[in-house]
């Protein structure tokens, strides 16, 4: 090469290394801020999907992502993050309602009446695309689950719902390759199931169909399946799995999201209560200590009443191991002033089910009576059931 040349292909790669990179598409931002806000960093989430939203305001799909980050902050901040909220009933927190923050739940409002307002015109613009029908449903749905959770107007959010399950099964229809739309059809289904005679009838009529085997398998098909809702699909199998007491999927599911998400301590708690409920003291208690761990030198923000959650788990651990005085240690720390009520009340069951198994059956009756007093105020029907077996 001549020195003429050489001298240019050097100014040339200079050039190239001076340019700034390209900037990122609102999908390639969705999918930056996902990974944030799976790994607990709720704030850098948001701030991309801003970023995402200003740079195609007429995008359904960032609109919606957006809304689901807001309304992933607000349950957050009332601390409904677990599976023990919603193991009383798949359709029904145990959480009591208690109103967001009024900018949070405008800006919500705000983003999904975009997203579904954007998915809609493209609906009508393009009847046979399942794409829009996709968006469209999946935006439906969020409002549903948002009215449910937040709101607690299960029946308001019905049609909503409605919609959202016609137009997934919709998509199924045009494209039966696109999974992920299984996510809604089978969590619907797999709700409708468990319902009542009466409460399936009137879903029924409503036009939902039911069917616990065949929504269960949407669903795991879906988290089997490629997309930007497969996460959302795999949280969603811990807690159907747990509900089926099918513990060994839902923990290894549980490790699976772990791996994927190594910041998000959460994951360890859930998989730690898992283990619980399997009747794994040991598991749960090595789980549980490794996120006591994370929970300590994590310096972000903390779910309200964190610190006793995490100790009423692992006293949990430690009755089934059968070491009263370390389960004793945690429970205490669980009957804190800053625990949630009903993390206080698990912790009075649980120290009644110590005092049951040393003999001082008055003990134990007085643990569980303060237990049905602090889960009755917190709407915790499964300590109720639990606390009153242990009365008699």
């Amino acid at each position: 090469m001549s020195p003429r040349r050489l001298q240019a292909a050097l100014v040339l790669v200079a050039c190239l290394a001076g340019a700034p990179a390209a900037a990122e598409t609102p999908r390639e931002l969705r999918d930056r801020a996902a990974e944030f806000a799976y790994n607990l960093d709720h704030d850098e989430s948001m701030r991309l999907l801003r970023e995402a939203v200003a740079l195609d305001p007429n995008d359904s799909a960032t609109h919606r992502a957006l809304a689901s980050s807001v309304w992933l902050e607000i349950l957050f901040e009332r601390g409904a993050v677990t599976v023990d909220h919603y193991l009383g009933g798949v359709s029904r927190s145990m959480i009591k309602v208690k109103k967001p923050a009024p900018e949070l739940d405008a800006q919500f409002r705000a983003e999904i009446a975009s997203a579904i307002e954007l998915a809609q015109k493209e609906v009508d613009a393009r009847p046979n695309d399942p794409q829009a029908h996709y968006d469209l449903g999946t935006a439906l749905g969020l409002e549903a689950s948002y009215i449910a959770s937040v709101e607690g107007r299960l029946l308001a959010g019905l049609r909503a719902a409605r919609r959202s399950f016609d137009e997934q099964e919709r998509v199924l229809r045009l494209d039966p390759s696109r999974k992920e739309a299984g996510l809604i059809v089978g969590t619907y289904r797999y709700v409708v199931s468990t319902l009542s005679l009466p409460m399936r009838l009137m879903a029924y009529m409503a036009g939902f169909g039911g069917g616990r085997e065949r929504g269960l398998r949407l669903i795991e098909e879906s988290a089997a399946t490629p997309s930007e809702d497969q996460t959302d699909a795999l949280f969603a199998l811990v807690l159907l799995y747990n509900r089926e007491k099918r513990y060994d999927d839902a923990l290894q599911v549980l490790d699976r999201l772990h791996r994927r998400y190594p910041r998000n301590r959460l994951v360890v708690l859930e998989a730690g209560a898992t283990a619980v409920r399997a009747g794994r003291g040991a598991e749960a208690e090595a789980l549980l200590t490794k996120g006591i761990d994370m929970f300590a030198r994590d310096p972000r923000r903390k779910v309200p009443g964190e610190a006793g959650l995490w100790h009423y788990k692992r006293g949990a651990a430690r009755v089934l191991l059968g070491r009263p005085a370390d389960a004793r240690s945690d429970l205490q720390i669980a009957l804190g002033p800053d625990s949630l009520v009903w993390v206080q009340g698990r912790a009075h069951l649980e120290l009644g089910r110590l005092a049951l198994r040393e003999g001082n059956g008055s003990a134990a009756r007085t643990e569980a009576a303060q237990a049905i007093d602090a889960c009755e105020k917190d709407s915790d029907p499964v300590c109720v059931e639990q606390s009153k077996r242990l009365v008699k």
